[in-house]
């Protein structure tokens, strides 16, 4: 039994515990939370949890310096705050303009009314709430990926979410995410909570549905547990979205009809598609074209790149029974299509790159123990150029100020689409990976194996073991 499937096992032998009222978990909720965080780190290593925590300070320290220095606007926390205030004094929600750059709402009604608490404060105090609760939910990201991948071992995970806490701020993604205020570093751990949990669990489903009520986009990992035969889960999900919905139009009716019949569709609420900020395949194609409407093209390759993207997550997820962490490719597979094929994905938006880093760190950690069959990349190689990817904030290099965008030389287009580049890359990878598994294992290539009636949280038997993992 590998390491993430020991974690969800459910006891066989001992009498049946009766099921434990929701409203009485969610009260003890922040005891468990509490007392869990409390046995890690007393089971952690303390000599690496010191080093850990030492590097991890000296990084905040820096970063908290750099910014200083270099200041940050928090747009966006502006922006939501704006958003909160239009609610609670009924205004108009899809007609302020705030900011030097006359920033607009672009979430739904439910996103706004959510955001009606950040009103109760003022910006500099949250200012640093915003930067603190980020790095919380870093921290999370952080466990929540550990557990995706059932690497590493677990006394030692603590040390590595302290880690990728303090060092993690220099990430391109994280460090944007930060300097705007940005909600990303929420919805990512909403989502891969939910990717985590059991399949069993009856509210599976539930944090992906809210996230979409938040954010639309998040609608497409309820796809995902569709095709990967979570039909329960991508039920539920659509439920709950269904509720920000009515939620919205029972507080909201306007902003809702305007925003689910006008507002949704107007990209240019969003931002233009052409400019380095972008980092779609839409912002690829665009910058390539040298146009500002990359139109049918771009319509067409994250179509095409849609299609192949959840196929390789769903054939990943039915490979588990020949290959270690193919649930984990599975999901990141989802998490890397889903940001390549929408219309905007700024750079911050790629705080997906926490869980494949983490994941491309466990297959390079294992890199020698594998069958010289399934040697096919040299995972260290894989995992640093992605790193230095991510570290890079090439596309900011690039000349790109006024409409420089628009005519990028040959050279700078690959730094200024770094993202999209990476994440084709890591799809193909993805598939490489599944086909070299199966072929090792000798098992079909295509056709799908059977039910298996013994599910782990991510969709892998909790018996069987990949030959290759022996």
């Amino acid at each position: 039994m590998t390491t993430v499937q020991a974690e969800r096992a459910t006891p066989s032998g001992g009498p049946e515990q009766p099921p434990v009222p929701a409203w009485q978990r969610a009260l003890t909720a922040p005891a468990r939370l509490l007392a869990d965080i409390t046995a890690a780190l007393r089971a952690a290593p303390r000599r690496q949890l010191r080093a850990a925590s030492a590097v991890a300070l000296v990084s905040l320290l820096g970063y908290a310096v750099l910014r200083h220095f270099v200041g940050t606007s928090m747009v966006d926390m502006i922006v939501y705050r704006a958003e909160g205030a239009a609610v609670a004094h009924g205004q108009d929600l899809y007609a302020l303009r705030v900011t030097e750059w006359d920033l607009p709402a672009t979430y739904p009604p439910f996103a706004a009314m959510l955001f009606v608490p950040t009103t109760w404060f003022g910006i500099p105090f949250l200012r640093v709430a915003v930067t603190l609760g980020n790095l919380l939910l870093l921290a999370t990201l952080a466990h929540l990926s550990f557990k995706l991948v059932g690497w590493p071992r677990r006394e030692l995970r603590p040390v590595g979410v302290i880690l990728i806490t303090g060092l993690g701020v220099w990430l391109e993604p994280v460090f944007t995410t930060l300097r705007y205020g940005q909600i990303n570093l929420a919805l990512a751990c909403l989502i891969l909570w939910d990717l985590t949990r059991s399949d069993h669990a009856r509210s599976k489903g539930l944090a992906i549905g809210l996230a979409a009520g938040i954010k639309v986009t998040p609608g497409l990992f309820a796809v995902y547990l569709l095709i990967t035969g979570r039909i329960r889960a991508a039920m539920v999900a659509g439920a709950a979205f269904v509720g920000t919905f009515l939620i919205g139009a029972l507080v909201l009716p306007d902003a809702t009809r305007g925003f689910w019949t006008e507002y949704l569709f107007d990209s240019t609420r969003v931002g233009k598609t052409v400019i380095v900020d972008n980092q779609s395949l839409s912002g690829l194609v665009a910058r390539l074209l040298h146009t500002e409407n990359p139109g049918l093209p771009a319509t067409a390759l994250a179509a095409l790149v849609a299609v192949a993207g959840l196929g390789i997550a769903a054939w990943a997820h039915r490979s588990a029974r020949w290959s270690p962490r193919a649930d984990a490719w599975s999901v990141c597979a989802a998490l890397v299509t889903a940001v390549l094929i929408s219309p905007i994905s700024w750079t911050h938006h790629w705080v997906w790159c926490v869980p494949v880093l983490v994941l491309l760190a466990a297959e390079a950690a294992h890199e020698r123990s594998r069958p010289a069959a399934v040697r096919r990349f040299r995972w260290r190689l894989v995992f640093g150029l992605t790193l230095l990817g991510f570290l890079s904030f090439a596309m900011w290099i690039v000349p790109h100020k006024g409409d420089l965008d628009l005519h990028l030389p040959v050279l700078s287009q690959a730094p200024a689409s770094v993202y999209p580049l990476l994440g084709l890359c890591f799809l193909a990878v993805a598939a490489l990976r599944v086909h070299s598994r199966r072929r090792a294992a000798g098992a079909p290539l295509v056709r799908l194996p059977a039910p298996r009636a013994d599910l782990d949280g991510l969709g892998s038997t909790g018996t069987q073991k990949a030959p290759a993992a022996h």
